[in-house]
């Protein structure tokens, strides 16, 4: 992982498409075992910029957002097959953005304003937020699947069984992530690659930045997956452990409305600790803090907790 680019013996594509569509023109061909790069814009299509302001982002124009790289075609691969993607390097840009946007988001009715965080990073923190945070990066891919077998133009903001937006910190450098192919040659696309986030990405972004990628993919005949599997290769906490965690509580019969209640705990904790906006807390959370089903047994009542890593406060 570095922050410039670098020159490479394999492809680096650069074709971009809006939705998953099994009728699209692959981009490449290749065989299982070859590796590729990408070149892959951030969330929104290249309209926030490193000199953005807030009035960029209310011009948002959504139709063109998570384009993602792609779509490649792998020989061989059949359904029922699982496709081996293993996530090789992240070259980073060294700038990303984080957004609050009206009506997207865990809190979005409690948060209706817009806001905008354009931050720099190098190659092991982001200078998040004024003196208060500098969230240690951790570079992954939040878009990242193959084609569907439903015909016709599919959104890739809801996750399904193929993959596409997962939004799992952890497929990062070094991990194998097994996608389930629906179609002849997969028709793999990757894109929405994110600096840093927190474990729910509460407020629907994550440090949003543009990245060059580079993947090598096999295949696994006849897997039959029902959902992706992924395998790291190491420790997934250790770039923000060192200093422990503070953390609340949400806690009722419902989880998605305990993790409500721990992300609006997390919230008035850092803006009565910390001096940070409400706004800007529900950003901070949605970058560097992890939601935790920390109990789901012990009903009516269940348990979800926020942690807070405190290497992340300057």
């Amino acid at each position: 992982m570095s922050d410039h680019q670098h020159d490479h013996p394999w492809q680096t594509i650069h074709t971009h498409h809006q939705g998953w569509d099994n009728s699209l023109e692959p981009a490449h061909r290749i065989r299982a075992g070859e590796t590729l790069s990408f070149n892959i814009l951030d969330a929104s299509g290249g309209q926030i910029k490193p000199q953005s302001t807030l009035e960029d982002l209310i011009a948002l124009d959504f139709g063109a957002v998570n384009p993602v790289t792609g779509p490649v075609y792998i020989e061989g691969a059949q359904p029922g097959d699982a496709l081996e993607v293993e996530l090789l390097e992240f070259r980073t840009s060294g700038w990303g953005w984080t957004a609050n946007i009206p009506g997207f988001g865990l809190l979005s009715d409690q948060f209706t304003d817009p806001h905008l965080i354009v931050s720099k990073h190098d190659s092991s923190a982001a200078d998040f937020l004024r003196d208060v945070a500098r969230v240690p990066i951790k570079p992954f891919t939040g878009v990242i699947g193959v084609a569907p077998a439903a015909t016709g133009l599919h959104s890739v903001v809801p996750p399904r069984r193929v993959g596409g937006n997962l939004d799992v910190r952890d497929l990062s450098a070094g991990t194998k992530l097994y996608l389930p192919v629906e179609v002849a040659g997969a028709l793999f696309s990757v894109g929405d690659t994110h600096a840093a986030q927190g474990d729910g990405e509460v407020c629907g972004t994550a440090i949003e930045s543009p990245m060059e990628i580079t993947l090598r993919f096999n295949l696994v005949k006849a897997a039959n997956f029902r959902f992706p599997r992924f395998v790291t290769s190491g420790p997934v906490t250790r770039h923000n452990d060192s200093k422990g965690y503070e953390c609340t509580t949400g806690i009722g019969p419902d989880l998605f409305q305990a993790a409500r209640d721990a992300t609006m705990e997390m919230i008035d904790h850092i803006t009565r600790t910390y001096k940070l906006t409400p706004l800007e807390a529900y950003c901070l959370c949605s970058v560097a803090v992890d939601l935790k089903i920390s109990e789901i047994v012990d009903q009516p009542n269940w348990v979800v907790s926020a942690y807070l890593p405190r290497a992340v406060i300057v």
